[in-house]
């Protein structure tokens, strides 16, 4: 029963965050002011939604609580791409110009990119997952650099444009990128909720999973397709934002107190939410737009992060 009083008290600031958003300082002006928020609300929602899930199943997967899908690399091929085409095409390209095409082609790559590796390297039984882990660095780092040297020789202001990609924002979405982002979640979700039912024991461990007669690979394999899409729609929607599904996913863990993922799974959305809601409404009131929701978020999760690495060194 508490934790279902927890949700209740998620969910309620939640929604008191949505609705301090969508109102202040509206002025009367609600058919102007009212359809622009609710894309910002809906984008928000869907981001937070994707992230925090993505990232709690890779954290069960993996088994640690210090990790992120952005460890595969993903962040970085995401800016290789938009490096690539302004390198070869510039920035008025029909890519760049056209959200929806250039949203489609980053969806599409990340996810090729995905399957390709996960291909490779489950190809043998009894492939560890933290090889696969150590290859996703590896790449990361591969993107990243070919990406810093297509930027240090592009036009300064094409660079401008690339650095604009970077970073995470919510301002002028295109409605039918949410449109077409929150078809393709429903499909994710609707396929691979199945296997959420198999997390909790994931949470103990390879060798014990496999005891209690869950098909690991199997289970695995599908579960890391699905982190995989989840991430490949959200940054390619907004742009990548490194540190929010760490904050969120332990934050949840922290307020819940629980390993049951029927909570968490819940509990780590409504948190994302939040916490993407209250860092808009600091951007847009607090700060006047000088700066960027993913600057903050990084910023207090990096923060976070090094407490966490001084927690676990503490309790080592």
């Amino acid at each position: 029963m508490a934790y279902k009083k927890k949700m209740v008290w998620l969910a309620a600031a939640a929604l008191v965050l949505i609705a301090i958003f969508m109102t202040i300082k509206a002025g009367g002006n609600w058919d102007y002011i009212l359809p622009r928020r609710s894309l910002k609300v809906l984008a928000i929602i869907l981001t937070g939604t994707a992230i925090a899930y993505s990232t709690l199943v890779f954290q069960t997967i993996t088994n640690n609580r210090i990790l992120t899908p952005s460890i595969m690399g993903l962040d970085s091929l995401y800016m290789l791409i938009q490096t690539f085409v302004i390198y070869v095409f510039g920035s008025k390209s029909l890519t760049m110009v056209d959200n929806n095409l250039n949203f489609l082609l980053c969806v599409g790559l990340m996810v090729l990119f995905s399957a390709v590796l996960y291909k490779i390297l489950f190809k043998r039984d009894q492939q560890n997952i933290y090889y696969l882990l150590l290859i996703g660095i590896i790449f990361g780092t591969l993107f990243q650099s070919m990406a810093t040297f297509m930027q240090v020789l592009v036009d300064p202001n094409e660079f401008q444009v690339i650095q604009d990609k970077s970073f995470a924002s919510f301002n002028n979405i295109n409605n039918n990128l949410i449109g077409i982002a929150g078809i393709l979640m429903v499909l994710v979700f609707a396929y691979f909720w199945r296997f959420n039912k198999y997390l909790n024991v994931l949470s103990l461990g390879r060798d014990q999973a496999i005891n209690l007669g869950v098909d690991y690979d199997y289970v695995v394999k599908r579960l890391l397709v699905a982190v995989a899409i989840l991430i490949s729609i959200s940054t390619a929607l907004v742009g990548p934002i490194t540190f929010l599904g760490l904050l969120v996913v332990n934050v949840t863990y922290e307020f819940m107190r629980t390993y049951n993922h029927k909570y968490l799974i819940l509990g780590s959305i409504f948190i994302s939410v939040i916490a993407l809601v209250g860092g808009q409404l600091i951007v847009e009131r607090v700060f006047t737009f000088s700066t960027t929701l993913s600057v903050i978020i990084n910023f207090v999760g990096g923060v976070y992060f090094i407490y966490l690495l001084l927690k676990e060194n503490k309790s080592w």
